[in-house]
């Protein structure tokens, strides 16, 4: 047996605790199958906790994270309860912001052909690396009378390292093709997207380099989303394209994510929210976090559990045992136990 991994585990609110209870037994099943063993530390840090405590994560418990962790859990951030979502931002983007995981990696796989609304000629499977430490989502700004301005940060630096790592991981898998979307058109700031895209790319003659203007892209995505392999581009328009990378695969219950500095622990989470009014029902679908932990199981060095868990997932899906959000009848244990059945 290797060493566990020590895993924090933020279940955060609405389905967050229904799908993360569901995808740990599985998780573990398909690493234990490989001697992989992961030690899972719950915290509880979320709506609830704040609203009890006013504490959204504090720094003790940070450090701790930092220091102590090889992987950050997380299922859902996100309460009406709480006046603007504060704990929200303090948790996810502090914590993505203060670790610097400026890699959002985002994957969009059809893993069912009747998930798609779209008639096809080819498979759906292309990733999506987004910048997550600038762009517009950084806060700044401020407010003149009745003029709300928020300024979009982009750094040489910042913008090199996303679509540096872009192309390593199209060389380290085999892909041919990687796509830069911006708004340079328009945006004069994006010019540095430009540059510094032109400037990478020909360290790898291997591998085609195009543009695409975001709104190009998206309507591309629609007519042919078989064509693209790798997409880089900002905090904004990757948050944008992986939803609608999402849509085109299923939905939001099928889409995983992971926040990732090479060398540093990951921060992995669903893409989907907190969605309050199905919370408690059981109908949530577990899949996202089941592909969630397959791509932390994957970062942790560990890529023949988190096979087992896509296959197992693809297998559970042609079985026809799904969700309500895709048409089921399954309710979220269903679908979990069918899952671990067939690892």
């Amino acid at each position: 047996m290797t060493k566990p991994h020590r895993v924090a585990v933020i279940p955060g609110d609405g389905i967050g605790p229904e799908v993360i209870e569901a995808a740990i037994p599985i998780i573990e099943r398909a690493a234990g199958a490989h001697g992989v063993t992961l030690a899972w530390e719950r915290l509880p840090y979320g709506a609830d906790h704040y609203l009890k405590t006013k504490e959204t994560l504090p720094d003790m418990a940070f450090r701790k994270l930092r220091d102590e962790s090889d992987a950050i859990f997380l299922g859902a951030i996100g309460d009406p309860r709480v006046p603007g979502n504060e704990h929200a931002r303090d948790i996810l983007l502090g914590l993505r912001f203060k670790l610097d995981l400026y890699i959002n990696f985002r994957p969009v796989r059809l893993l069912h052909p009747d998930l798609s609304a779209l008639r096809l000629d080819g498979a759906i499977d292309f990733v999506i690396f987004r910048e997550n430490t600038e762009g517009i989502y950084t806060g700044r700004g401020r407010i003149e009378g009745q003029t709300y301005i928020a300024e979009e940060i982009n750094t040489a630096k910042g913008v090199e390292r996303i679509i540096r790592a872009a192309f390593e991981w199209a060389k380290a898998h085999g892909k041919t093709r990687v796509t830069m979307s911006d708004k340079s058109n328009a945006v004069p700031a994006h010019k540095v997207w430009q540059d510094r895209f032109k400037a990478v790319a020909a360290e790898y003659p291997g591998i085609s380099a195009e543009h695409r203007y975001v709104d190009a892209l998206a309507m591309e995505l629609v007519r042919e989303p078989q064509r693209f392999q790798v997409i880089v581009t900002n905090n904004l328009y990757g948050d944008i394209l992986s939803d609608l990378g999402a849509g085109l695969v299923g939905g939001l219950g099928f889409a995983a994510s992971a926040n990732l500095h090479p060398g540093r622990l990951g921060l992995f989470e669903p893409v989907h929210g907190s969605a309050p009014p199905l919370a408690g029902k059981g109908v949530a679908n577990p899949v996202a976090a089941v592909l969630t932990g397959a791509l932390m199981l994957e970062q942790l060095g560990h890529p023949e559990p988190a096979r087992d868990l896509d296959r197992a997932v693809r297998d559970t899906l042609a079985a026809g045992i799904r969700t309500p959000d895709v048409g089921g009848t399954a309710k979220t244990r269903d679908v979990a136990a069918a899952i671990i059945d067939r690892i």
